[in-house]
């Protein structure tokens, strides 16, 4: 728990964090846990590898037991059976209302293609959050989301909604498997080619854009051990020289012309290895060769094992960690020939990943923040596809103000978040982002609601175990929404925020009898106000504390 995290917690929370962060932070490694797999460490579970988790989602993963509950956590996959429409009116390519974009042709030549890819980029994103909604009991959409920031790319530089659609879904089917592929997928994918040159890189002038960044961002990274040099940039992009994007059918080709077919020479750090010039479409299996020399080096494994440690569990690593969880970690990768799933399948059932320190120490980013809170909540989309699209794309541009606009990052890099040191996630917070945060949660909670979405608190209340006795309401609700404990005085006043006026606090009564009354009646508007009043305003407090800022 950093210092800036620790002074926005309340002083009950500080004292809590404080008394287990002195000294070493922990030893603790990639031995399997043994220890209880109750409320708390489900939602530690269900929180970092999904968004949100529910009570239906708690019960589920405490039926199961760790094992099986981790196991389905990341083995479950789905298909996306949906695809952005049109919901801008006017294509010059003919796509109707209410039809999808997605297999469209390119605009004629005497249009400006400019301006809609404006047009369809927006129900691009909205369709996105859609798809972080409704997600399933899977870790896919969590790892959807870490590989869009690892391997970013930006909607407005790509300039074709079509290709970065595609790059989404390429994304989303690799997610789970293996690195390699992955790597491999993303250097050809059209949307890659566009966004960092690599439609442009020819013998005459090779473009060194993709040959860094695929080495100091998607492999190699820029770790202690990590000493690839410029020269390796320069044979990587000559390596790379050729490849094109077909916009009819949205897909790359390798021109043979524009390969440079003389030998390419790496340096000591990857054993001076070469890749051997070829001609013809033979030259477009230089690229095996390359991501063959690139994985020799131990540091992709770490590299990556890295990112996904900062991602899902805390971002501080110190030498303890180093040695005890990405170590032996990235050997597991390796030996897996990375494959993903083996390493999360470690990550998740280790001792590390529920020492109690790795617990509400991550601050939420927005994404998580925003369709958490949708999705614990219940809050209710539209159906008719006009609305549903405004609604979701309002909960996009939310995110956008409090800086994760999805599709958007701001640089190659990803999200500053998820790598500037020393901040790292304390970045999601400032004196602007977090009043946008309670904000957004104190208008859903309210009886307006926001832009006609609202979270149900009678609905969400009735999903508890015993929604009529005031004390499990709270102990229930605080287990779903806190990752910190909070003391006995500070329960005793969420129970009292319950309280009717002119009841005596020392009794239950008043709450049971109420929430009992409106139950009985559920159509009678004064009993129905009365409780739902007290439940609006016992959550708009507990949402507006910096301890529901933590995951």
């Amino acid at each position: 728990m950093d210092r800036r995290q620790f002074l926005t917690l309340s002083p009950e929370s500080r004292q809590t964090v404080k008394a287990t962060t002195t000294g070493a932070r922990t030893d603790s490694g990639t031995t399997a846990y043994t220890g209880a797999f109750d409320t708390a460490q489900v939602v530690h579970l269900l929180k970092r590898t999904m968004f949100g988790a529910t009570p239906a989602d708690i019960a589920w993963a405490k039926g199961l037991g760790m094992d099986a509950a981790v196991e389905a956590l990341i083995t479950t996959t789905s298909t996306i059976a949906t695809s952005p429409l049109n919901t801008y009116g006017d294509d010059v390519t003919g796509i109707a209302p209410g039809a999808t974009w997605v297999n469209s042709t390119p605009p004629p030549v005497a249009t400006d293609d400019l301006d809609l890819d404006k047009m369809r980029r927006p129900t691009y994103q909205a369709w996105w959050v859609s798809i972080m909604l409704s997600q399933g009991r899977s870790i896919q959409e969590k790892m959807m989301l870490f590989w869009a920031n690892h391997f970013s790319i930006e909607t407005d530089k790509v300039l074709d909604a079509r290709l970065v659609y595609r790059y989404n879904n390429m994304l989303r089917a690799n997610a789970l498997g293996n690195f390699k592929t992955l790597v491999k997928e993303v250097t050809l994918a059209p949307a890659m080619l566009i966004y960092l040159n690599g439609n442009l890189n020819g013998k005459e002038a090779a473009d060194e854009n993709y040959g860094r960044e695929l080495q100091e961002l998607f492999t190699v990274g820029k770790g202690p051990d990590s000493h690839y040099t410029e020269e390796d940039v320069r044979a990587a992009a000559r390596v790379l020289t050729g490849f094109r994007v077909d916009p009819v059918t949205m897909t790359s080709y390798f021109e043979t012309t524009q390969h440079d077919i003389t030998n390419k020479e790496f340096s000591d750090f990857y054993l001076n290895k070469k890749v051997s010039g070829k001609t013809g479409q033979d030259g477009a299996t230089e690229l095996d060769d390359l991501l063959a020399i690139i994985f020799s080096a131990n540091e992709v494994a770490k590299h990556i094992v890295r990112k996904i440690y900062r991602f899902f569990v805390y971002y501080l690593i110190d030498d303890a960690v180093e040695t005890n969880v990405i170590t032996p970690l990235a050997a597991i990768f390796v030996a897996n020939n990375y494959d993903i799933t083996p390493v999360l399948r470690a990550l998740f059932k280790s001792e590390h990943f529920y020492d109690p320190l790795n617990m509400a120490c991550l601050i939420k980013s927005p994404v998580d923040f925003t369709i958490g809170m949708c999705r614990e909540f219940d809050v209710q989309f539209p159906t008719a596809y006009m609305d549903a699209y405004t609604a979701w794309d309002t909960m996009r541009d939310t995110m956008k103000n409090m800086l994760q606009d999805i599709g958007q990052p701001p640089l190659v890099a990803g999200w500053d978040a998820y790598y500037q040191e020393p901040q790292y996630h304390e970045l999601w917070i400032n004196t602007d982002t977090l009043p946008k945060r309670n904000m957004l949660s104190d208008m859903l909670i309210s009886t307006g609601g926001f832009a006609n979405l609202k979270i149900d608190v009678l609905t969400f209340a009735d999903k508890l175990s015993d929604p009529s006795n005031p004390v499990t309401l709270v102990n229930d609700s605080l287990d779903l929404m806190y990752r910190i404990e909070v003391s006995d005085a500070t329960r005793a006043f969420l129970k009292n925020t319950l309280l009717l006026s002119g009841q005596n606090p020392d009794s239950d009564y008043y709450w049971t009898d109420a929430w009992n009354a409106y139950k009985a009646n559920p159509g009678d508007a004064a009993t129905r106000q009365v409780v739902e009043s007290r439940l609006q305003s016992l959550y708009k407090y507990l949402m507006d504390l910096s301890e529901y800022q933590l995951a």
